[in-house]
């Protein structure tokens, strides 16, 4: 395997782990009850945090200045988005926890930021020529 690719999955790897903390540690009630509804702090509060914790993919493969800022900027939007979709469907289609549906809803939201975090590692990798 060469030195790309394991900078490449380390950074995916941190990602990860990011995504570990913000999405299940660190978010409190104010930010989960209120991300279906747009605009609300408590989504940008939770949106800001993925955000900044993408920075420490920037310890595994150094970015531009900026491709950095756009990491970080794009990182929120999409994240503010994807969890905003995710609760404005399950809201509106009153769909719960256990209904599988809930669950496919749930599914598609993990997944979509998955995708986000690839894509912020083939940025940081096209950023520093790997």
């Amino acid at each position: 395997m060469t030195k790309s690719i394991q900078l490449v999955l380390a950074a995916i790897l941190v990602l990860q782990f990011k995504h570990f903390i913000a999405d299940f540690v660190l978010q409190t009630p104010y930010q989960f009850l209120n991300k279906g509804k747009y605009g609300h702090p408590g989504g940008f509060i939770h949106a800001g945090i993925h955000a900044i914790g993408s920075v420490l993919a920037f310890l595994v493969i150094t970015p531009t200045l900026m491709a950095g800022a756009a990491i970080v900027v794009c990182e929120f939007i999409a994240h503010y988005h994807i969890d905003w979709m995710k609760e404005r469907t399950t809201r509106v289609r009153k769909w719960v926890f256990p209904q599988s549906e809930f669950w496919w809803t749930f599914g598609a939201d993990q997944a979509a930021h998955q995708v986000t975090y690839v894509v912020i590692a083939g940025v940081l990798a096209w950023s520093a020529g790997l």
